[in-house]
């Protein structure tokens, strides 16, 4: 276990939101190295979205860092509470996972984080071990231990209450289910991302009313997606998943602004601090480029999901399809026959290709002049059907070539 408090509260302390309370952690690390007892420290997952994301490792990450430390991880399968469904952020009522969906998708995570916690450190709960063995009455005891006026104070569901949009009971119960997770595995520190802290809070209040010492809150930031304004979602497009194929993967951190890079470096990168300060400093001394920077993060995070092998192809096949301006091989390809009309409209077109999530997603990148046609930028959503072997650009990476 690590004995120096100060480096403990610097590795703890990047990248984190917010610490409460901060001198609380410190008296927790002081025992823990006092009485040589590691911390416990939790993290929950409901079984929502079995392909993690990089947003999603952010808190991954917070949790590897203490692991370094040398205290106890806590990956938290919720199990019993995803029938629930979240209702963070929800302007209305979250539908439940079936059972079958909920095992399903908690396997899927299991296989995931191991690319980043070492297994041997990591424990895997499922809250549905002490949900399911709760009795009525202590569900009852459980619910008197808050109050719908505190309840209500959480913003989406202040947002609801006064828009007369329906919460269902079910929903309060919630937070007072994930607090009460921190009782059944006595949990030290808790984390969770900064759209987490009233349920975090709770954990803390419910902690106490069970007679354990408050767990210290971490909150970590949503990081920030391709766009660098929109947090990482699927939904918008702008995210990499760690399962996604090494070359996209790439070709994708490759594309994120300088300054993001950075931010990406600080939640992402294994490297220190001071490692990070001098990746700066050498780009402002122009000793460095921001693109040989960019890479070696890009070639970090592709090889800690597919290894050192598969990273070097990846960076390979960016150079040889950016640097000497190549069309790569494999591009996916469009069978001309099944555009009937004279006229194409090309949202239409790219969505049926499955090289954009939408039709909106194609508009915007058109009107950002983003899309070309055999090198020639596309101003207008609609244009002459194309002859066999024309080629789609849309963006720094994606291709469709029609045959």
């Amino acid at each position: 276990m690590e004995k120096d408090i100060d480096r403990s509260i610097e590795l703890i302390q990047r990248g984190s939101e917010e610490i409460i309370d901060l001198d609380e952690l410190k008296k927790k690390l002081e025992r823990a190295i006092a009485t040589n007892t590691p911390l416990r420290v939790k993290a929950g997952f409901d079984p929502t979205a079995p392909d993690l994301h990089l947003g999603h490792t952010v808190l991954i990450q917070k949790m590897r860092h203490f692991q370094e430390l040398g205290h106890q991880v806590i990956f938290l399968i919720g199990d019993f509470t995803g029938l629930i469904g979240d209702p963070t952020g929800k302007s209305e009522t979250r539908p439940p996972l079936t059972p079958e969906q909920v095992q399903e998708n908690a396997a899927t995570y299991k296989e995931q984080i191991f690319k980043i916690l070492d297994p041997e450190k990591t424990e895997i709960a499922f809250n549905s071990s002490w949900m399911n063995d709760m009795r009525s009455i202590d569900m009852i005891r459980l619910c008197a231990k808050y109050t719908v006026a505190r309840m209500l104070e959480r913003d989406d569901f202040k947002k609801r209450f006064q828009s007369q949009r329906p919460i269902a009971i079910h929903e309060f119960i919630y937070p007072l289910i994930q607090g009460y997770d921190s009782v059944a595995l006595k949990a030290d520190i808790e984390l969770g991302g900064t759209d987490q802290k009233f349920n975090l809070l709770v954990g803390r209040h419910i902690q106490k009313e069970y007679g354990q010492e408050p767990q210290v809150v971490v909150t970590m930031p949503l990081l920030e997606g391709l766009d660098g304004i929109n947090k990482m979602s699927k939904s918008l497009g702008n995210y990499v998943g760690i399962t996604e194929d090494p070359k996209s993967m790439f070709g994708k951190l490759m594309s994120i602004s300088d300054e993001l890079m950075f931010r990406y470096y600080e939640l992402l990168s294994s490297l220190s601090l001071s490692e990070i300060d001098a990746l700066k400093k050498g780009i402002s001394e122009k000793r460095l480029h921001p693109k040989e920077v960019k890479a070696q993060l890009a070639i970090e995070l592709v090889a800690r999901y597919h290894g050192e092998e598969a990273a070097k192809k990846a960076r390979e096949q960016f150079e040889a399809q950016f640097s000497k301006g190549q069309i790569p091989d494999d591009i996916p390809e469009y069978p001309i026959s099944k555009i009937q009309e004279e006229n194409i409209f090309i949202p239409k077109l790219l969505k049926e290709a499955g090289v954009v999530g939408s039709t909106s997603e194609a508009r915007r990148l058109i009107k950002q002049g983003a899309v070309s046609l055999d090198g020639k930028r596309i101003s207008d959503v609609e244009i002459e059907r194309p002859s066999s072997g024309a080629v789609f650009k849309i963006g720094k990476r994606r291709y469709l070539r029609l045959v």
